[in-house]
C-alpha cells in the first residue's frame, strides 16, 4: 500500500484528473468515465503510437482501479488532502444532463464492415427482385388496379370533343415498352 501511495505522489495529474472526474464523483459516474476514456485511449482503437497507447491505457486502468475500491480511495483522498499546502477552493462542476449524448465518433472497422453487408445485401435484393420480374415475364412498371383509365377520365376535366370508349375497353397498360 505504502509503495502504491508512493507511486501515485510521483505522478503529475491526480487520478480524477486522468478519468476527468470531480474527487466527490459516485460508482457509476465513476465508471462510465473510465469506459469513454478507455475507448479513447485503448491500443486497437486509438491513433496514438501502439507504446504510447498501452502506457496511457496502463495508467487509465490503474486509476481506475485504485478509485473504484472505496479503502483505497480513502485512502488516497486523505493524502491528496494531507499533501495540499494551501486550501484549493474546488469548484463543483454542474452535471451535464446530456452526459456524453450526441458526442460523434469515428466509425469502427465492424460498422463499416456491416454498412457495406448492408448495402450488399439491399443491392443483391434489389437485383434479384428484377430478375425474378424479368424471367418470368412480368413488366416492371404497372399502373395500381385502383387507378384504371376510366376513374381517371371522370375527375379530369372532360372536354366536349372527346369520346370515351365503353367501360369494356379499358385495360391498364404498361407505361415501358413490353420487354423481349
Amino acid at each position: 500500500m505504502k509503495g502504491l501511495i508512493k507511486s501515485v505522489l510521483d505522478v503529475s495529474i491526480s487520478h480524477y484528473q486522468r478519468l476527468g472526474v470531480a474527487p466527490g464523483v459516485d460508482p457509476e459516474a465513476l465508471r462510465q468515465a473510465f469506459r469513454r476514456k478507455s475507448k479513447a485511449l485503448h491500443p486497437d482503437t486509438t491513433a496514438l503510437p501502439e507504446a504510447q497507447a498501452s502506457l496511457a491505457f496502463q495508467e487509465l486502468k490503474e486509476s481506475y482501479a485504485l478509485l473504484a475500491d472505496p479503502g483505497r480511495r480513502d485512502a488516497y483522498d486523505a493524502m491528496l488532502r494531507a499533501n495540499t499546502a494551501k486550501p484549493q477552493i474546488i469548484k463543483q462542476a454542474t452535471p451535464d444532463p446530456w452526459n456524453g449524448i450526441g458526442e460523434r465518433r469515428p466509425l469502427s472497422g465492424g460498422e463499416w464492415f456491416s454498412l457495406v453487408l448492408l448495402s450488399l445485401a439491399l443491392l443483391l435484393s434489389l437485383v434479384l427482385g428484377l430478375g425474378v420480374a424479368v424471367v418470368q415475364g412480368r413488366d416492371w412498371q404497372v399502373s395500381p388496379s385502383w387507378l384504371t383509365d376510366e376513374q381517371t377520365l371522370k375527375t379530369s376535366n372532360v372536354r366536349s370533343d372527346v369520346v370515351l370508349p365503353s367501360t369494356g375497353e379499358l385495360t391498364a397498360q404498361s407505361a415501358l415498352p413490353p420487354s423481349a
